[in-house]
């Protein structure tokens, strides 16, 4: 029988707050992180809107010179760390900084870095462009700059697989722990694609959001109105450890990292494949690597994008792994409060399914109004709801076929 890994950490800066608690607390009230973009000047844009991190200092976190070397990306991977390690009460010693991993994802890295120093370059010149550029764009950048922070030398890299970033990197830490490779890993996502380019090219593709002047009413995810994304940033970041090993520090165990699933469509550079399936196969991988049977899921964290095939597609989905069960299992999508953070996303949701397994509280899929024939699940509509629950799975589905699901269990 393989030995349980467990959650001993949590931590976050995102659109929603800047650490844990406070996200939570506005999660299930329902609060939405979407406004108009500060970051960049939007004139020129079909989208003015997103869901950008508020009343960040990096200085809080790390030295001030050092923040100013980092891209955004890699300053909220330190800041959600920093939060998770102090969280888990898990010490960086020499006897163990060998044995921690640092995986720490990002879908597409330092755009905003990468989007500066192009700028520069036509407009002043190579020389002008910083020496610390390759580093600050790097997707691996998040989990290097984290390791340095805090003197971490065992496994460090980050795993691209767009929006199933964070939940893939996840999902390997776990993979990593149950094989004896580390002992405790910080593990999540980070990313930053609140930029100019970035807006413009998801806007090209047709996934977004362009209700500028209704942006309360937006995303709306599995609302037959729906009318695309609203991009998010931020980052998040867990800390696991063997059962064994944190029981015999004392740690505080919040919830059981119990299973993941990951399959690929290849189907489609962007659409999933329509009937779902392999987002279902995921979902089942992740039971199976659970232990767990489709009537042991309490709530499903909907990836729930509010774009119009993904919405049916998952819907979908879950209907074909879970079969009837599926009308039974509330199921809700907090990027209609976060916005979508790319690859950080997977990670935020896998701690609000450790929050809702804990609290007993099923957060809300706000913004919905018009029930859509082809959505016909329990969406757990505008307020949340008070529900026991020993079991929650995450989904995270990206671009180009990626499937990631997360398993996680009540710890008892």
């Amino acid at each position: 029988m393989q030995e349980r890994i467990v959650i001993t950490g949590m931590g976050t800066v995102n659109p929603l707050g800047l650490n844990v608690k406070e996200t939570w607390s506005n999660v299930i009230a329902g609060v939405s992180g979407v406004a108009p973009i500060t970051l960049f000047d939007t004139t020129p844009l079909q989208v003015h809107i997103a869901a950008e991190v508020k009343r960040f200092n990096p200085a809080d976190y790390m030295d001030a010179k050092e923040a100013r070397r980092r891209d955004r990306f890699e300053q909220f991977a330190v800041a959600s760390a920093r939060e998770a390690l102090s969280n888990s009460g898990l010490q960086i010693t020499d006897s163990n900084r060998g044995r921690v991993g640092v995986i720490i994802s990002s879908a597409i890295g330092g755009l905003y870095s990468l989007q500066e120093a192009i700028l520069m370059n036509h407009t002043e010149g190579p020389r002008r462009v910083s020496p610390f550029m390759i580093p600050m764009l790097m997707a691996n950048g998040g989990a290097g700059m984290v390791a340095i922070e805090f003197g971490i030398k065992g496994p460090c890299f980050s795993v691209a697989s767009a929006c199933a970033s964070g939940s893939d990197g996840i999902g390997t830490a776990l993979m990593m722990l149950r094989t004896g490779m580390i002992d405790a890993a910080l593990t999540g996502a980070a990313e930053t694609t609140i930029t100019s380019t970035g807006v413009a090219a998801f806007d090209r593709v047709g996934a977004m959001s362009r209700r500028n002047d209704d942006y309360m009413m937006t995303p709306q995810p599995f609302d037959k109105n729906r009318d695309g994304l609203v991009m998010g940033e931020g980052g998040a970041v867990l800390v696991l450890e063997r059962e064994t090993d944190a029981k015999a520090r004392g740690a505080n165990i919040l919830a059981e990292l119990a299973g993941y699933g990951a399959t690929a469509d290849a189907f489609h550079v962007t659409a999933p494949h329509e009937h779902g399936e392999g987002g279902a196969a995921a979902i089942r991988m992740a039971l199976s690597s659970a232990q767990a049977n489709v009537e042991d899921i309490g709530y499903i964290s909907a990836h729930g994008t509010g774009t119009l095939l993904n919405d049916q597609s998952e819907t979908r989905a879950v209907k074909a792994a879970l079969g009837d069960f599926a009308y039974k299992t509330p199921i809700s999508s907090t990027k209609s409060m976060t916005g979508h953070m790319m690859g950080a996303t997977g990670a935020l949701e896998a701690i609000f399914c450790v929050q809702a397994i804990r609290e007993g509280i099923l957060p809300p899929t706000i913004h919905y109004q018009t029930p859509d024939p082809e959505c016909d699940l329990d969406y757990i509509p505008n307020k949340a709801r008070e529900q026991k629950i020993s079991l929650a799975i995450s989904n995270a589905f990206g671009f180009g076929g990626h499937n990631a699901v997360l398993a996680i269990r009540k710890f008892s």
